[in-house]
């Protein structure tokens, strides 16, 4: 269990799992909205030495991340209706490529994460006090 009390230590978490990140890494993120998913991946973007400017993919369902270390692929399940529009953004091809997976929103669809994902919770307990678990959720 890590104990973020800032958006800071949020990011620096982010890239403390980056450090350990390998090639067909998945790590499921779960937790409500506003509970540090996005800004956990800001920091394991930037933790593989990449640039890019990270925002939520809420709406296009996928951004990938290339001028780091590894690929980086931020899905966001939140909008996706059923597992079928999961796969049909080429879920399988992402998960099982050369990068490393990030996906929030992941126990919407749990059946389709790798059974080998490393699960992460996030859980808003004030104004800037958020806790991170790791473990699937029951």
């Amino acid at each position: 269990m890590f104990i973020s009390n800032s958006v800071e230590e949020t990011i620096a978490a982010g890239r403390s799992y980056a450090r350990i990140a390998r090639q067909g890494d998945v790590f499921a993120l779960t937790g409500d909205l506003g509970a540090g998913k996005t800004q956990f991946v800001k920091g394991f973007v930037a933790g593989l030495e990449s640039r890019a400017e990270v925002t939520s993919p809420t709406f296009v369902l996928v951004h990938e991340y290339g001028d780091g270390r590894l690929p980086v692929y931020h899905f966001d399940f939140y909008r996706l209706d059923n597992s079928e529009a999961v796969l049909r953004i080429g879920f399988d091809d992402y998960v099982f490529g050369e990068g490393v997976s990030l996906i929030e929103w992941a126990d919407r669809y749990s059946d389709l994460i790798p059974k080998e994902a490393k699960w992460l919770s996030f859980e808003l307990k004030g104004e800037n006090t958020r806790v991170i678990r790791e473990g699937k959720p029951q």
